[in-house]
Protein backbone atom coordinates (compact mmCIF):
# COMPACT_ATOMS: atom_id res chain seq x y z
CA UNK A 1 0.00 0.00 0.00
CA UNK A 2 1.62 3.61 -1.14
CA UNK A 3 0.59 6.65 -2.69
CA UNK A 4 1.81 8.61 -4.99
CA UNK A 5 3.86 12.05 -4.66
CA UNK A 6 3.79 14.64 -7.26
CA UNK A 7 5.30 18.04 -8.01
CA UNK A 8 4.75 20.36 -11.41
CA UNK A 9 8.62 20.54 -12.51
CA UNK A 10 10.40 22.31 -15.46
CA UNK A 11 8.42 25.49 -15.05
CA UNK A 12 11.42 27.24 -15.85
CA UNK A 13 11.62 29.87 -19.50
CA UNK A 14 14.71 31.01 -21.47
CA UNK A 15 17.48 31.90 -18.67
CA UNK A 16 14.41 32.17 -16.08
CA UNK A 17 14.53 29.15 -13.72
CA UNK A 18 11.86 28.43 -11.19
CA UNK A 19 12.78 25.43 -7.88
CA UNK A 20 15.08 22.93 -7.67
CA UNK A 21 13.74 20.31 -10.48
CA UNK A 22 16.68 18.06 -9.72
CA UNK A 23 16.26 18.13 -6.28
CA UNK A 24 12.31 17.62 -6.17
CA UNK A 25 12.80 14.03 -8.59
CA UNK A 26 14.94 12.86 -5.92
CA UNK A 27 11.59 12.84 -3.95
CA UNK A 28 8.19 12.67 -5.81
CA UNK A 29 7.25 9.37 -7.99
CA UNK A 30 5.65 11.52 -10.49
CA UNK A 31 6.60 14.63 -12.47
CA UNK A 32 4.28 16.75 -14.03
CA UNK A 33 6.36 18.91 -16.71
CA UNK A 34 5.23 21.90 -18.37
CA UNK A 35 5.01 21.88 -22.29
CA UNK A 36 5.81 25.25 -23.19
CA UNK A 37 2.87 27.03 -23.22
CA UNK A 38 2.31 28.08 -19.37
CA UNK A 39 6.15 27.05 -18.80
CA UNK A 40 8.79 25.88 -20.21
CA UNK A 41 10.72 25.42 -23.65
CA UNK A 42 12.69 22.35 -25.30
CA UNK A 43 15.86 22.45 -23.36
CA UNK A 44 13.88 22.54 -20.31
CA UNK A 45 11.56 20.15 -21.36
CA UNK A 46 14.40 17.83 -22.91
CA UNK A 47 16.65 18.12 -19.36
CA UNK A 48 13.57 17.52 -17.17
CA UNK A 49 12.38 14.48 -19.00
CA UNK A 50 15.99 13.01 -18.54
CA UNK A 51 16.41 13.43 -15.08
CA UNK A 52 13.08 12.10 -14.49
CA UNK A 53 14.05 9.19 -16.55
CA UNK A 54 17.38 8.75 -14.41
CA UNK A 55 15.69 8.53 -11.34
CA UNK A 56 12.36 5.96 -12.26
CA UNK A 57 10.03 8.94 -12.14
CA UNK A 58 7.11 8.58 -14.08
CA UNK A 59 6.60 11.49 -16.67
CA UNK A 60 2.96 13.77 -16.78
CA UNK A 61 2.24 16.32 -19.38
CA UNK A 62 1.13 19.34 -17.56
CA UNK A 63 -0.95 21.06 -20.12
CA UNK A 64 -2.24 24.70 -19.82
CA UNK A 65 -3.26 27.39 -21.54
CA UNK A 66 -0.87 29.27 -23.66
CA UNK A 67 -0.20 32.41 -21.61
CA UNK A 68 3.89 32.11 -20.26
CA UNK A 69 3.15 36.18 -19.04
CA UNK A 70 0.09 34.98 -16.44
CA UNK A 71 1.92 31.25 -15.87
CA UNK A 72 -1.09 30.26 -16.94
CA UNK A 73 -3.04 31.13 -13.91
CA UNK A 74 -5.31 33.75 -15.78
CA UNK A 75 -8.90 32.06 -16.74
CA UNK A 76 -8.78 32.70 -20.74
CA UNK A 77 -11.58 31.98 -23.21
CA UNK A 78 -10.46 29.07 -25.63
CA UNK A 79 -13.05 27.80 -27.87
CA UNK A 80 -13.07 23.87 -27.06
CA UNK A 81 -11.83 23.14 -30.96
CA UNK A 82 -8.79 24.96 -29.83
CA UNK A 83 -7.96 23.90 -26.54
CA UNK A 84 -8.23 20.10 -27.59
CA UNK A 85 -5.54 20.94 -30.53
CA UNK A 86 -3.68 22.99 -28.00
CA UNK A 87 -4.00 19.89 -25.66
CA UNK A 88 -2.45 17.39 -28.33
CA UNK A 89 0.25 19.89 -29.55
CA UNK A 90 1.18 19.93 -25.70
CA UNK A 91 1.24 16.58 -25.27
CA UNK A 92 3.02 15.50 -28.25
CA UNK A 93 5.67 17.62 -27.64
CA UNK A 94 6.74 16.53 -24.27
CA UNK A 95 6.42 12.76 -25.43
CA UNK A 96 9.20 13.50 -28.31
CA UNK A 97 11.81 14.53 -25.52
CA UNK A 98 10.16 11.57 -22.87
CA UNK A 99 10.61 9.46 -26.11
CA UNK A 100 14.21 10.55 -26.88
CA UNK A 101 15.39 9.91 -22.57
CA UNK A 102 13.57 6.62 -22.43
CA UNK A 103 10.52 6.34 -21.81
CA UNK A 104 7.23 8.11 -22.44
CA UNK A 105 4.42 10.48 -21.46
CA UNK A 106 2.16 8.37 -18.85
CA UNK A 107 -0.47 10.79 -17.94
CA UNK A 108 -1.99 14.18 -18.26
CA UNK A 109 -2.89 16.89 -15.68
CA UNK A 110 -4.09 20.66 -16.56
CA UNK A 111 -2.24 23.29 -14.80
CA UNK A 112 -3.28 26.87 -12.82
CA UNK A 113 -6.48 28.00 -14.69
CA UNK A 114 -7.10 25.08 -16.76
CA UNK A 115 -7.55 22.82 -14.05
CA UNK A 116 -9.65 24.86 -12.43
CA UNK A 117 -11.63 25.77 -15.62
CA UNK A 118 -12.40 22.58 -17.03
CA UNK A 119 -12.97 21.10 -13.30
CA UNK A 120 -15.85 23.31 -13.69
CA UNK A 121 -16.70 23.12 -17.48
CA UNK A 122 -17.62 19.74 -19.26
CA UNK A 123 -17.02 21.18 -22.95
CA UNK A 124 -13.22 22.14 -21.64
CA UNK A 125 -12.92 18.82 -20.30
CA UNK A 126 -14.17 17.01 -23.13
CA UNK A 127 -11.49 18.79 -24.97
CA UNK A 128 -8.82 17.50 -23.30
CA UNK A 129 -9.54 14.03 -22.68
CA UNK A 130 -10.68 13.97 -26.36
CA UNK A 131 -6.71 15.43 -27.23
CA UNK A 132 -5.65 12.52 -24.69
CA UNK A 133 -7.17 9.61 -26.66
CA UNK A 134 -6.10 10.98 -29.97
CA UNK A 135 -2.66 10.82 -28.99
CA UNK A 136 -2.84 7.53 -26.84
CA UNK A 137 -5.93 6.15 -25.25
CA UNK A 138 -4.06 4.56 -22.45
CA UNK A 139 -2.75 7.62 -21.28
CA UNK A 140 -4.40 8.70 -17.66
CA UNK A 141 -6.43 11.98 -16.39
CA UNK A 142 -4.46 13.32 -13.02
CA UNK A 143 -7.34 15.83 -11.45
CA UNK A 144 -9.75 16.74 -8.76
CA UNK A 145 -11.71 14.01 -8.45
CA UNK A 146 -15.93 14.22 -8.73
CA UNK A 147 -15.59 16.97 -11.07
CA UNK A 148 -16.28 17.12 -14.70
CA UNK A 149 -12.64 16.13 -15.51
CA UNK A 150 -13.65 12.99 -13.84
CA UNK A 151 -17.10 12.98 -15.45
CA UNK A 152 -15.38 13.60 -18.95
CA UNK A 153 -12.92 10.79 -18.18
CA UNK A 154 -15.00 8.09 -17.47
CA UNK A 155 -17.52 8.74 -19.75
CA UNK A 156 -15.00 7.37 -22.55
CA UNK A 157 -13.18 5.16 -20.89
CA UNK A 158 -10.08 6.67 -20.25
CA UNK A 159 -8.16 5.82 -16.77
CA UNK A 160 -8.79 9.16 -13.96
CA UNK A 161 -7.07 9.53 -10.76
CA UNK A 162 -7.70 11.84 -8.45
CA UNK A 163 -5.55 14.49 -7.24
CA UNK A 164 -5.19 15.83 -3.87
CA UNK A 165 -2.77 19.03 -2.50
CA UNK A 166 -0.10 18.61 0.56
CA UNK A 167 0.21 22.49 0.89
CA UNK A 168 -3.24 24.42 -0.75
CA UNK A 169 -6.27 24.29 2.02
CA UNK A 170 -9.68 23.44 0.29
CA UNK A 171 -13.31 25.05 0.42
CA UNK A 172 -16.64 23.95 1.80
CA UNK A 173 -16.73 22.37 -1.35
CA UNK A 174 -13.97 20.55 -2.00
CA UNK A 175 -11.85 22.69 -4.17
CA UNK A 176 -8.68 24.76 -4.01
CA UNK A 177 -8.89 27.59 -2.36
CA UNK A 178 -7.80 30.71 -4.69
CA UNK A 179 -4.32 31.67 -3.69
CA UNK A 180 -5.09 35.17 -2.83
CA UNK A 181 -7.26 33.86 0.79
CA UNK A 182 -5.86 33.95 3.74
CA UNK A 183 -4.66 30.52 4.86
CA UNK A 184 -5.24 28.85 1.34
CA UNK A 185 -1.37 28.01 1.16
CA UNK A 186 -0.46 25.58 3.58
CA UNK A 187 3.32 26.03 5.58
CA UNK A 188 5.50 22.94 5.61
CA UNK A 189 3.92 21.43 8.94
CA UNK A 190 0.38 21.94 8.44
CA UNK A 191 1.44 20.54 4.89
CA UNK A 192 2.90 17.31 6.46
CA UNK A 193 -0.07 16.95 8.54
CA UNK A 194 -2.37 17.48 5.18
CA UNK A 195 -0.23 15.16 3.38
CA UNK A 196 -0.71 12.52 6.22
CA UNK A 197 -4.51 12.71 6.68
CA UNK A 198 -5.18 12.47 3.17
CA UNK A 199 -3.48 9.69 2.54
CA UNK A 200 -4.79 8.06 5.81
CA UNK A 201 -8.39 9.48 5.68
CA UNK A 202 -9.30 11.36 2.55
CA UNK A 203 -9.47 14.45 4.53
CA UNK A 204 -8.16 18.08 3.88
CA UNK A 205 -8.15 21.44 5.70
CA UNK A 206 -10.89 23.88 4.99
CA UNK A 207 -10.22 27.34 5.23
CA UNK A 208 -13.36 27.92 6.59
CA UNK A 209 -12.47 25.81 9.37
CA UNK A 210 -12.69 21.75 9.74
CA UNK A 211 -12.24 19.42 7.38
CA UNK A 212 -13.10 18.54 3.52
CA UNK A 213 -13.20 14.80 2.10
CA UNK A 214 -10.71 14.67 -0.40
CA UNK A 215 -10.24 11.46 -2.48
CA UNK A 216 -6.96 11.44 -4.07
CA UNK A 217 -4.63 8.53 -5.69
CA UNK A 218 -2.08 10.74 -5.78
CA UNK A 219 -0.78 13.82 -3.80
CA UNK A 220 1.01 17.13 -4.74
CA UNK A 221 3.69 19.42 -3.52
CA UNK A 222 4.32 22.93 -6.11
CA UNK A 223 7.86 22.97 -7.19
CA UNK A 224 7.20 26.61 -6.51
CA UNK A 225 6.10 26.72 -2.72
CA UNK A 226 8.85 28.04 0.25
CA UNK A 227 11.08 25.65 0.83
CA UNK A 228 9.35 23.08 -1.49
CA UNK A 229 11.95 20.39 -1.59
CA UNK A 230 12.32 20.45 1.72
CA UNK A 231 8.34 20.33 2.63
CA UNK A 232 8.64 17.44 -0.04
CA UNK A 233 11.47 15.52 1.62
CA UNK A 234 9.61 15.46 5.01
CA UNK A 235 5.94 14.93 3.62
CA UNK A 236 8.04 11.11 2.00
CA UNK A 237 9.68 10.88 4.98
CA UNK A 238 6.26 11.06 6.95
CA UNK A 239 4.07 8.85 4.41
CA UNK A 240 7.04 6.23 4.83
CA UNK A 241 7.27 6.05 8.62
CA UNK A 242 3.17 5.68 8.38
CA UNK A 243 3.66 2.85 5.89
CA UNK A 244 2.46 4.40 2.85
CA UNK A 245 5.73 4.42 0.45
CA UNK A 246 5.55 6.96 -1.96
CA UNK A 247 4.83 4.95 -5.63
CA UNK A 248 3.28 6.12 -8.76
CA UNK A 249 -0.34 5.70 -9.87
CA UNK A 250 0.85 4.24 -13.17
Amino acid sequence: MGVDLNSDLGEGFGAWRMGDDAAMLDVVSSANIACGFHAGDPSIMRRTCALAVERGVRIGAHVGYRDLAGFGRRALAVPASELRDETLYQIGSLDAFARAAGDRVRYVKPHGALYHAAAADRASADAIVAAMREFDPNLALLGPAGTELEHAALAVGTPFFGEGFADRAYTPDGLLAPRGLPGAVLGADDAVAQALSIARSGKAASVAGGTVAVRADSICVHGDSPAAVEMARRIRATLDESGLPARPFT
